[in-house]
Order: C-alpha cells, then sequence, then structure tokens
C-alpha cells in the first residue's frame, strides 16, 4: 500500500514539474513573438502602408491610378478603396477622373455637365 501511495504521489509531482515546463515554455515564446513584432522591420513597413491607405480611404480628391502592369494584389487593394470611397462619399477619383454613386447605387461620370452611367 504505501509503494502505492509513494508511486502515485511520483506521478502527480512529475505531472506538476512537466506541466510547469510546457506552460513556461510558452510564455517565452509569447513574449518572443511579441517582441519579434515590434523589432522586425517588415511589421514597420507594413504599418506606414496600412498609414498610406488609411489616407487614401479618408480623401476620395487623391487620384487613384491603376496602371496595366500592376500586381494582382495592389489592384484589388486599389479597387477595394475606390469601392470604399464610393460607398462612404459617394465619388471616388480614378485614374484622373471623379466617378460618382447615386442614391439607387448606380455608378456614373459627370462628361460635358451631363451624367453617363458606367
Amino acid at each position: 500500500m504505501i509503494k502505492f501511495f509513494l508511486t502515485f504521489i511520483g506521478l502527480i509531482s512529475l505531472y506538476f514539474i512537466f506541466k510547469n515546463k510546457i506552460f513556461a515554455n510558452k510564455k517565452i515564446d509569447n513574449i518572443k513573438n511579441f517582441k519579434n513584432k515590434f523589432t522586425n522591420t517588415e511589421a514597420k513597413i507594413e504599418k506606414i502602408f496600412l498609414r498610406n491607405n488609411e489616407r487614401l480611404i479618408k480623401d476620395p480628391d487623391i487620384d487613384l491610378i491603376i496602371g496595366l502592369y500592376e500586381k494582382e494584389s495592389d489592384l484589388k487593394l486599389k479597387t477595394n478603396i475606390h469601392r470604399a470611397r464610393l460607398a462612404k462619399f459617394k465619388k471616388s477619383k480614378l485614374n484622373g477622373e471623379f466617378i460618382y454613386q447615386d442614391l439607387k447605387g448606380k455608378i456614373y461620370k459627370i462628361i460635358n455637365k451631363k451624367k453617363e452611367y458606367i
């Protein structure tokens, strides 16, 4: 009976020792990830791009230029910014032209003081 009790206590103590080591390693990993996030140059560059995108979304008068040879990710980003500006301000400047959205959600341009729906 004493051998069973001692083995049981030994197993419980081993369980708590390994459990503490595993949680300590996770905490250290979380701290390392947090530190790397702030010291990583890619994260700093991402923050700059996010600020620029926020600036573009807030002002519909800034011209968004979409070229022929842009990457697909850049095209998606610019079209999403354009759509967000149309939804919020009902106008957006794209490739040097203002594009407007009416109350029904239709999109148009003003050419020679006339609405031309796209």
